[in-house]
Formats: C-alpha cells, sequence, structure tokens
C-alpha cells in the first residue's frame, strides 16, 4: 500500500494561506471539484471520488483519527463509471456520508498542498506529503510540520477525522 503524512486544519484566513501556498508552489493551483461517498466498512475508510462523469477512484485508507501528522496506508482504483460503481457499492455495503468540496491543489517537492472549501463545513487545510520506498514516517512528519509553520498553521487549528466524520456529526446518511 501507498503511504503519506497528512495534517488536517480549520483556516482562519484562507486568503493570507492561499497566498502563502501559491508562493511555495511558484504558481497557480489546480481546481478540483470533488464529491466523495462513503461506505460502510468493518475497518479503515471507502470512498469513491468523483472528479467528472466518467472520472473516478474508489479509495480504501486507514489512518489514526489525531490531529497533527499522521501516517496514513492507502490504495486507489481509477473507475471510468462512478455512477454504476456507486450503485454497486450501496448495494453492498450502504452509504454513510457525502462530501461535496471545492479544492485548490498546490504541488512542493513531495508534498501536496489542499486548501478546501467543504459544503456545510467551511474552509479547511490538508496537507499530504507522499511517501516513498524507504521513505520514514518522521521525513514526512518533518515536510508537513515546515510547511504548516510557512503557511501560518496553528496547532490550535489542527483537526482530527475526516470531513466525513465532522458532517456525520451534524447530517444524515445518504441515500443512493
Amino acid at each position: 500500500m501507498a503511504r503519506n503524512v497528512e495534517v488536517k486544519a480549520r483556516v482562519r484566513d484562507f486568503g493570507k494561506v492561499r497566498q502563502r501556498a501559491a508562493e511555495l508552489s511558484g504558481g497557480l493551483p489546480e481546481i478540483i471539484e470533488q464529491e466523495d461517498v462513503f461506505f460502510q466498512t468493518r475497518q479503515g475508510r471507502l470512498k469513491l471520488r468523483r472528479l467528472a462523469q466518467n472520472v473516478g477512484e474508489l479509495i480504501f485508507y486507514n489512518r489514526p483519527d489525531v490531529s497533527g501528522p499522521k501516517t496514513s496506508t492507502y490504495s486507489i482504483s481509477h473507475t471510468d463509471d462512478p455512477a454504476q460503481l456507486r450503485t454497486v457499492l450501496a448495494d453492498a455495503l450502504g452509504e454513510t456520508v457525502h462530501v461535496k468540496k471545492v479544492r485548490e491543489l498546490y504541488l512542493v517537492g513531495p508534498a501536496r498542498i489542499h486548501l478546501d472549501v467543504v459544503e456545510g463545513l467551511g474552509e479547511f487545510l490538508e496537507l499530504e506529503v507522499i511517501l516513498g520506498a524507504g521513505e520514514s514516517e518522521q521525513f514526512g512528519e518533518t515536510i508537513a510540520l515546515d510547511l504548516m509553520k510557512k503557511l501560518g498553521i496553528d496547532e490550535s487549528e489542527l483537526v482530527e477525522g475526516a470531513y466525513a466524520d465532522l458532517l456525520s456529526k451534524t447530517a444524515a446518511p445518504v441515500a443512493p
């Protein structure tokens, strides 16, 4: 399985963080509209991410629900029919939460800086430091903490869990 080190935080000053992310990446972000549908699982999380009508990714991942840098293991499978795959998974497993967001993606070395506007939740930063073969979790944590500092993210802004967890506290399950 692939690995990364992740950090998620609420953003108080989205414009300021956006400016710093652009400076660090040396350019403008890629804008991505995403819809994630989460499914019931016995372990980890399983989500179907729809990027376009005929573009999707099925993502299974495990990571601890703690604030601050955390290591995630994940597997991704691509699909050209996310609607049909959603129907099959919903029938087999049942859906739990639906997350819609607009993501600004900035690339800085092995890190992906995501500035997310999440429907029903607000503005967030998500850092992912992709770990290569043989790279330690400490390596990823060091990069994540350095980027947090450069982006002006304080530890008090860190969030535990996934957007789905935050939404599930306020929303009912989605019907297929």
